[in-house]
Parts: C-alpha cells; structure tokens; sequence
C-alpha cells in the first residue's frame, strides 16, 4: 500500500509541476548555469560539429573553444563553462532545431554566416572534413535559411578546401 509520501501531487499544476521538478524549472536557466539561449545554442551546434565524426580531436575541441570565445566575446573560463553546459545540453537533446530556432529569432544574417565559418573550422581543425561533419553543417545551414551557395562560399572561406577534400 502506498503511503503519503508515494502518492502523486493531483493539485498541482502543470506550471508548478515544472517549478518543481525540472532543472531550471518554467524555462528559467538552472541555478549557477551561465548559459543562455542564443549563447548556448551556438556553443551547443559547434559542439554538436565536434561530436559529430565520433572523433574528437585535440585541434577541434581548441577550435569550438576558440570560436565560443570569439563570437560570443567570452573570457576563459566563461568559455568553458558554456562548453560545459552546451555538451550537457546536447547529451539531453534530440534534433538540431531546438539551436537553430534560437539562433533564427536572435542572429542576423551576417552572424548567422560568422557562425557556419566557426563550424566550418571545427570540422577542419584535424585537416580532415568528414561527410557526417560536412552533412551535419548542410543541415544547419539549412535550418538557419542560409542558401547553399552561402553554404559552400562559407565552406571555402573557412577551409580553403579548394585542392584537398
């Protein structure tokens, strides 16, 4: 027989039911996390580049580390904190929407393009641009409505991969 205690809580609600038991509860950031929605969502796709060949190199976790700092205008160790959050994020996460959405209602088109070259970077850091990293990049770029000739143009700029693939 249950007891108090085992019993589900009928009289709360949805909103009180989130306070409670998620992280962060009601959409608000999780106590002492420093990430935020369009931070977080650019750390969380280059991550996500980083990840995405099941290899992760030294020169491509320097690289994302570098280029959170360099978009986002972060010191160190805000830069790994939101490294962190970011990975933590991903780990819990199911598509590449979630980032992107956030990215599409704060970036402008100009920063949205800054962010495919870090990307691009990441994939290129070990000197090789693996297909599920390059298809993984199609994918975002997709997503952010950049059309492929940015893709490509960006892929160039950021890799210089006109004699090598």
């Amino acid at each position: 027989m249950a007891g108090p205690s085992d019993e589900p809580n009928t009289d709360m609600g949805l909103k009180d039911w989130i306070a409670q038991y998620l992280p962060g509860g009601a959409g608000k950031p999780a106590a002492g996390s420093t990430a935020t929605g369009p931070n977080l969502a650019v750390a969380a796709l280059l991550v996500e580049v980083l990840r995405a060949d099941y290899e992760v190199a030294p020169a491509e976790r320097q690289q994302v580390m570098a280029s959170v700092s360099a978009l986002l205008e972060l010191g160190p160790e805000e830069t790994r904190a939101l490294v962190e959050e970011a990975e933590r994020h991903i780990d819990k996460s199911h598509d590449l929407y979630q980032f992107t959405s956030q990215i599409n209602r704060t970036c402008s088109e100009a920063e949205k393009v800054g962010l495919l070259e870090a990307l691009w970077r990441v994939a290129d850091a070990d000197l090789t641009v693996h297909k599920y990293e390059e298809h993984l990049i199609r994918r975002v770029a997709d997503l952010l409505h950049v059309p492929h000739s940015g893709f490509i143009a960006t892929k160039l700029r950021a890799t210089g991969l006109t004699g090598r693939d």
